[in-house]
């Protein structure tokens, strides 16, 4: 469950970039949070990963107070949490095996564990035959691919998409989608940021919509979203 509460964020340029901000997200959800660029977006990204703070309000996940957080619970917090950016942020130096296996190194897991996960997972997102394939020999759609299966690899309840789709061409577009969707139907919450219109319109699920800051509506998506 998240559940975001009277959310304000100002910046010290005096940009009051989220207003009053109030979502629940439950479990096993499946949700879009769209605008156009300067929506305040972003920001909410930031504030979920505790990269950034609110000026006011509350924000809770899996009944865990972001705000009352200590600073070293913080990393910690985020690898509960499974996150994907559109620019991949892939280690260009390593395979695509060693890419998904180092979400587990840096926690700790045994190697005899790693060598079980990372091919269950490459499976799951249809990368089995590039395990020894470099970012740089993938496709944008593939190398995305890594990126979710390293975000899943530790098996996070929330997945945090950050326009997964924005380096990509409509099929590959479609089919992360698919991924992300299927992966939601094996219990993980989703939570997508994207711009994207036509996405949204196919997938036909919940879209909050925010406009300079505000949230402009909230509601089950089968065709056109509505942004006025």
């Amino acid at each position: 469950m998240i559940e975001i509460r009277n959310i304000n964020k100002t910046y010290e340029t005096g940009n009051k970039a989220l207003k009053d901000i109030n979502i629940e997200i439950g479990d096993g959800e499946f949700v879009f949070i769209m605008g156009r660029s300067g929506s305040g977006k972003t920001t909410l990204f930031k504030l979920l990963l505790k990269e950034a703070e609110p000026t006011s309000g509350q924000i809770l996940v899996n009944d865990m107070n972001l705000q009352k957080m200590p600073r070293r619970y913080v990393p910690k917090y985020r690898r509960k949490l499974g996150v994907v950016f559109q620019d991949f942020r892939l280690l260009r130096d390593r395979s695509v095996f060693e890419n998904v296996a180092f979400a587990q190194r840096v926690i700790g897991v045994p190697s005899r564990s790693i060598r079980e996960s990372v091919p269950k997972i490459l499976k799951l997102v249809g990368l089995s035959a590039k395990y020894k394939s470099l970012p740089q020999q993938l496709s944008g759609g593939e190398q995305q691919r890594v990126a979710i299966a390293r975000a899943l690899i530790n098996r996070p309840e929330v997945l945090l998409a950050d326009e997964p789709t924005g380096n990509l061409d409509h099929d590959n577009a479609i089919e992360i989608m698919k991924l992300l969707e299927e992966i939601n139907q094996r219990g993980t919450t989703v939570v997508v940021i994207t711009h994207s219109q036509e996405i949204v319109e196919q997938m036909g699920k919940r879209v909050i919509t925010l406009d300079r800051g505000r949230l402009i509506s909230d509601e089950m998506k089968g065709g056109h979203t509505d942004e006025t």
